[in-house]
């Protein structure tokens, strides 16, 4: 049981490594990865500052990092083609257009959360 607990910490550890470092390299290279991350600071900080539910404000951090894991895999996505299409190709414009639009699309849901909690405040 110990050298399984031991084993399992390791490969916690392991993983925590390589998501910083992952985050490290997109955070030097991406600068839409440093604005979404700025949104999502002041988001979390206007979702403490007004009278939100529990359950309004974990709908707004939640989103808010699905948006900023949505920007991590658009960026491992356009890596990987840049690295194996370094010419145009339609199939490699169409994996860089696929992961923006899941970007796109995380961050509409986040923008229509925040205007269905502020319209539940207003409305109140």
């Amino acid at each position: 049981m110990k050298a399984w607990l031991a084993a399992e910490a390791r490969r916690f550890w392991g993983t925590c490594v390589y998501s910083w470092r992952g985050w490290r390299a997109a955070w030097a290279s991406e600068k839409t990865l440093r604005q979404w991350t700025l949104a999502n600071a002041l988001s979390i900080a206007a979702a403490l500052l007004l009278p939100l539910s529990p359950g309004e404000r974990a709908l707004i951090v939640a989103l808010g990092l699905l948006l900023l894991a949505a920007e991590l895999m658009n960026t491992a996505i356009e890596t990987v083609v840049n690295q194996l299409s370094p010419q145009r190709h339609p199939l490699a414009a169409k994996a860089k257009d696929c992961g923006s639009a899941a970007v796109a699309l995380t961050a509409i849901a986040a923008g229509a959360a925040w205007v269905f909690v502020l319209w539940g405040l207003w409305v109140d």
